[in-house]
């Protein structure tokens, strides 16, 4: 996604100076607004899931690798990632409204280009492309929530139901997925977003433009960070089939690494970084970002592993292999507003915790399945996987942002949704990586399950030890000062 340059001024509003408030776009419509942006967020979280129940489809009308399938899912996380931490900032420099509508724009015309792609190298560089407009259409639409519903309570509910948007789209999205490439083709997976791009486009004229606000971007810093992110993920997605002490391999890590100490040490150099390091000091930060990553990667690596076991191992169609993940759609909207509730009753801390467990358990039960195992003991085995992240997701978010300064919340969301496409990408690749050997799936499912278990139990033990203590003490703060 090529870094763009600011538009010129079409009205005399003045720009608003870096830290003034953003201005309520009075006479929008509430409602109008919140159609706009769970439009925005649906299609994105729909996106990231959709594919992969298409894949084998995809595999056998362009050809490709293992790798080259990795790439297709990978590609469009791997921007959204990469661009999510200064996609704020440029938000917030033509106004949100303004940034949603050329993100929306962007993503829907890469769905075009996605559609009708003639081979793999051109499919994937549409996905980069829709990856990097998604990672402009979030704080853009999430901006324009917090601009219209002044009052917190109803921001928090308006908040809340954006989330649900995402978590449905990502658990149905297999299944539109499957329904799509079996009734019609794979291609129709990406057709899909033209009518709801148009539609978000149409609502769009409807929204008061938002107001501009004067932030510096750091051409240096975004950089670094797309080269560290696409240096990691080629080495994952490449060791698996060259080898781990390949060439390329090596090289690839070592660009990785050079890329992340230039960030850190530009950062820590500007006077308005990108990332304020500091912002990593805060334990609750820390404990939520770990948990963030933990949740995205086991709950995208499950759907993948999955999707390919449906049909590589059992031999499902796409449609079948999509109404195998029915019973966790069903259910995942439900515990997303039951784990908002628990935790305004017990604190963030609480369903945070119990959501990694009840993935833990899903993750551990899936060791036992194999390729005579009934296909009723996998469905249901996801269920627990998918309602413990959309238990868990909500008051993650909510914890992140009460434990930071206010003027520090877009960047402390940019950096946690950061750190979970992250881990969607990197599991995607680590585990794609494990089972590229078809005959040896089941040892390489098997590995990544276990992988998954060990992870989720580290930061499920992290936010139960730590966060109900740095929570309170926040609290304790709050009152002081009062």
């Amino acid at each position: 996604m090529a870094i763009l340059t600011r538009p010129a001024r079409t009205d005399r509003r003045p720009v608003e100076p870096a830290g003034a408030p953003p201005a309520a776009p009075r006479s929008s419509s509430p409602t109008t607004v919140l159609a706009a942006a769970l439009l925005a967020f649906f299609v994105i979280s729909l996106d990231g899931s959709v594919v992969n129940v298409a894949l084998p489809a995809i595999s056998h009308s362009l050809g490709g690798t293992m790798a080259d399938l990795q790439w297709i899912v990978d590609g469009y996380t791997l921007m959204f990632a990469a661009f999510m931490l200064s996609a704020g900032t440029f938000s917030d420099r033509i106004g949100a409204s303004r940034a949603y509508a050329w993100g929306l724009a962007s993503f829907t015309v890469a769905s075009l280009a996605c559609g009708i792609a003639p081979n793999l190298g051109t499919l994937i560089g549409a996905r980069m492309v829709q990856g990097g407009a998604a990672a402009l259409m979030v704080p853009a639409s999430l901006a324009l929530i917090r601009q219209t519903y002044t009052d917190p309570g109803k921001r928090a509910r308006a908040i809340a139901i954006w989330t649900a948007a995402g978590s449905v789209a990502v658990a149905v999205g297999p299944v539109i997925g499957g329904m799509l490439t079996s009734g019609l083709s794979w291609r129709a997976v990406f057709y899909l977003n033209l009518p709801v791009g148009a539609l978000g486009l149409a609502l769009l004229t409807r929204i008061t433009p938002s107001p501009r606000r004067s932030a510096p971007v750091d051409l240096v810093g975004q950089l670094s960070v797309v080269a560290s992110l696409a240096g990691l993920t080629y080495a994952v997605i490449e060791g698996g089939r060259a080898g781990w002490t390949s060439v390329d391999v090596l090289g690839t890590l070592a660009l990785a690494a050079v890329a992340i100490a230039v960030f850190v040490v530009t950062q820590s150099r500007r006077e308005q970084p990108m990332v304020p390091l500091s912002i990593f000091k805060n334990r609750t930060v820390l404990v939520c970002l770990a948990a963030g990553f933990t949740i995205n990667a086991v709950f995208y690596g499950a759907i993948f592993l999955l999707g390919m076991y449906f049909q590589q191992v059992r031999g499902a169609s796409p449609v079948s292999t999509g109404a195998m993940f029915i019973p966790m759609c069903a259910l995942i909207s439900i515990v997303n507003m039951a784990g908002v509730k628990l935790a305004a009753r017990k604190g963030a801390w609480v369903p945070m915790t119990i959501g990694q467990l009840v993935m833990t358990a899903g993750s551990l039960l899936m060791l036992t399945v194999t390729s005579s195992t009934s296909y009723w003991i996998p469905v249901l085995l996801l269920v627990p996987i998918g309602l413990g992240g959309g238990f868990a997701v909500p008051s993650l978010t909510a914890a992140i942002l009460e434990n930071v300064d206010g003027e520090r919340a877009g960047t402390a969301a940019a950096v946690l949704n950061t750190f979970r496409q992250v881990g969607s990408c990197i599991a995607v690749a680590a585990f794609g990586a494990l089972i590229a050997d078809t005959s040896h799936f089941k040892q390489g499912m098997d590995t990544s399950f276990v992988i998954s278990v060990v992870m989720l139990l580290a930061t499920a033990v992290a936010t139960a030890v730590f966060l109900p203590r740095l929570t309170n003490r926040s609290a304790e703060n709050a009152n002081t000062k009062a």
